[in-house]
């Protein structure tokens, strides 16, 4: 499976999720905007990039990349995200059908990377475990009407 195909299963995930909580879903036509989605709250309009995470052996946790990829036949590049690029981040671990929901300022305050652990057993938890199923995150910035331009 190539990268393309993974990303786009992980969108298919994100809009079954939105669907199944009786958000709207709206999908930009290309690929060149710097979100993947756009859901419709009780009216507000919020704009989504869809990430999937990979399981790093050698740290017994998933990761996920915070940068924005761009490739072509010759060359990727990674640039960061601007706060005014998206309004959350989710984040599919495929393995364990589970979502982390990222507000922007958290996903882009992580250097390069941001890992989720799925061990029952660690004494500390990391920052992201507060955004795993986070979804009422999003239900709560639409509640509160906060739009973004």
């Amino acid at each position: 499976m190539n990268t393309k195909l993974r990303g786009d299963i992980a969108e298919q995930s994100a809009i079954l999720q939105a669907l199944k909580r009786g958000w709207g879903v709206l999908t930009p036509v290309g690929d060149w905007l710097p979100y993947d989605l756009v859901f419709d709250v009780e009216g507000m309009l919020i704009k989504i990039q869809v990430k999937r995470a990979w399981f790093d052996r050698a740290r017994q946790n998933y990761v996920v990349d915070n940068r924005r990829t761009k490739t072509n036949r010759r060359s990727m590049i990674r640039d960061v995200y601007q706060p005014s690029d998206f309004d959350f981040a989710v984040v599919h671990i495929p393995d364990l059908d589970l979502f982390y929901v990222f507000p922007v300022d958290v996903f882009t305050s992580y250097a390069s990377e941001i890992h989720m652990v799925e061990a029952g057993k660690r004494q500390r938890k990391p920052r992201s475990a507060n955004y795993r199923d986070a979804w009422e995150l999003i239900l709560q910035w639409a509640a509160h009407g906060e739009t973004r331009v």
